[in-house]
C-alpha cells in the first residue's frame, strides 16, 4: 500500500473512532447550554466628546465574558469526541476561566478539577471548591513573578495522573476565540452598529482575537486597541509580580499574535485601580481590574479630545465582587499599591 493510502486509511480509521467516541446525550445537553447563554446588554455611557459604550459580560451566567469562551470550547470538544461524561477537564485559570468551566461540567455532570494560585480572589475559590471535588492550588511562584508556569506545571502532571482527561488550554486554543467572534463580538455590532475604537483588555488573548478578527472582516477602519498591564510580558516586557488578576499574562500566548491590533497602551496596576473606581464613581458600574483598566486607558487616550466624536466600546469583563478585598479596598491598595490609588469612589 502507498504512504498516502495508508495515511488515508488511518485518517478514516481515527474519524470512526471519534464518531463512536461522541456522547450524544452530552452534546445535546452543551448545544442547549449554548442556546440558553443570555445575550448581555450594551449601554450607552456619558462621557465628553466620544460615543462610549459598554457591553454588559458581567450580565453572563458567572458573571464574566469568559462564558463565551468557555461554552464554545466545551461544545467544540464535545462534538470532536475529546470530551465525554467519563472525561475529567483540567484546566489552569487565574479565576473566571476556571468559574465558566466549573459552572457549565457541573450541569453537564462531568468532573472538573481547576489549578489555581495564590492571587485567585477569596470569593472565586470559595465557589470553586463548592462546585469542584478537587482543586488544585499552586503555592511556589515561578521564577517570571508570577505563577502562570507553575499552574501549567501541575495541569501537565494531572493529564499524566489521570485516565481521561480533556485540557481546553485557553491560551492557544482557537475555540475559544471563536466564541467570541461568534456571540460577542457579533451582538456588540448588531446593538452599536459603526464602531471606531475597540478597547480589549488582553490576558489569555482569545477575548481580542475574536473581537478583533470580526471587527476587521465588518469594519476594517476600525481602531483596536490592546490594554494590557505592567508586570505583563504579552506584548515583550519582561515578566514581573502582578496582584490583580484578570489582565496580563506571564507568556505570550500564541491567540495574541494572530489578533488584529492598531494600538498597545500598558498601564500600572494603581491605573488599574483608579480606573475601578472612577467606572464606580462616574457611571455606577461595579466592575472587576480588567475593566477598570481599560477604561483608564479609555480616559488618558480621549483626556481634552476634540473633533468628530467617535464610536468607542469596551467590555465590561466581569463585576467587581470577586475584588471587594483588593481593587475597592483602601486598606489592601494603601499596603501593596500606594494610596495615591485609594482616592475615588469606594465600595
Amino acid at each position: 500500500m502507498s504512504a498516502p493510502a495508508e495515511r488515508s486509511g488511518r485518517e478514516n480509521t481515527e474519524t470512526q473512532q471519534r464518531a463512536v467516541r461522541i456522547d450524544k446525550p452530552l452534546l445535546d445537553r452543551v448545544d442547549a447550554l449554548l442556546r440558553d447563554l443570555p445575550k448581555t446588554r450594551v449601554v450607552r455611557l456619558p462621557y465628553p466628546g466620544i460615543r462610549l459604550y459598554a457591553k454588559m459580560e458581567s450580565e453572563n451566567r458567572t458573571g464574566s465574558a469568559k462564558d463565551r469562551a468557555a461554552i464554545w470550547i466545551l461544545r467544540e470538544a464535545v462534538r470532536r469526541g475529546e470530551i465525554t461524561r467519563n472525561t475529567t477537564v483540567v484546566e489552569s485559570s487565574s479565576g473566571n476561566f476556571a468559574l465558566s468551566l466549573a459552572s457549565f461540567l457541573n450541569v453537564l455532570n462531568v468532573p472538573f478539577v481547576p489549578v489555581l494560585d495564590p492571587n485567585v480572589n477569596a470569593a472565586t475559590e470559595r465557589t470553586l471548591r463548592r462546585l469542584c471535588a478537587r482543586v488544585e492550588k499552586v503555592t511556589e511562584p515561578d521564577g517570571t513573578g508570577g505563577y502562570l508556569l507553575s499552574r501549567l506545571t501541575r495541569v501537565a502532571e494531572l493529564r499524566a495522573e489521570l485516565p481521561d482527561v480533556y485540557w481546553p488550554d485557553q491560551y492557544t486554543n482557537p475555540d475559544g476565540a471563536r466564541g467570541h467572534y461568534e456571540l460577542t463580538a457579533g451582538e456588540l455590532l448588531a446593538d452599536v452598529g459603526r464602531v471606531d475604537y475597540l478597547f480589549v483588555g488582553v490576558g489569555t488573548g482569545a477575548t481580542i482575537n475574536g473581537l478583533s478578527h470580526r471587527l476587521g472582516v465588518e469594519q476594517p477602519d476600525a481602531t483596536v486597541v490592546a490594554v494590557d498591564v505592567e508586570g505583563s510580558a504579552i506584548f515583550g516586557a519582561p515578566p514581573a509580580r502582578r496582584l490583580i488578576p484578570g489582565i496580563g499574562s506571564s507568556i505570550r500566548p500564541p491567540l495574541v499574535d494572530a489578533a488584529w491590533i492598531s494600538k498597545v497602551v500598558v498601564l500600572s496596576e494603581r491605573d488599574e485601580v483608579a480606573g475601578c473606581r472612577a467606572l464606580l464613581r462616574d457611571h455606577g458600574i461595579y466592575a472587576g481590574g480588567s475593566t477598570g483598566c481599560v477604561y483608564a486607558a479609555i480616559t488618558h487616550h480621549f483626556d481634552g479630545h476634540s473633533g468628530r466624536e467617535p464610536v468607542v466600546a469596551f467590555l465590561c469583563a466581569d463585576n467587581g465582587e470577586p475584588y471587594a478585598d483588593t481593587v475597592y479596598a483602601d486598606d489592601w491598595v494603601a499596603e501593596h499599591l500606594t494610596p495615591v490609588a485609594t482616592k475615588g469612589a469606594c465600595a
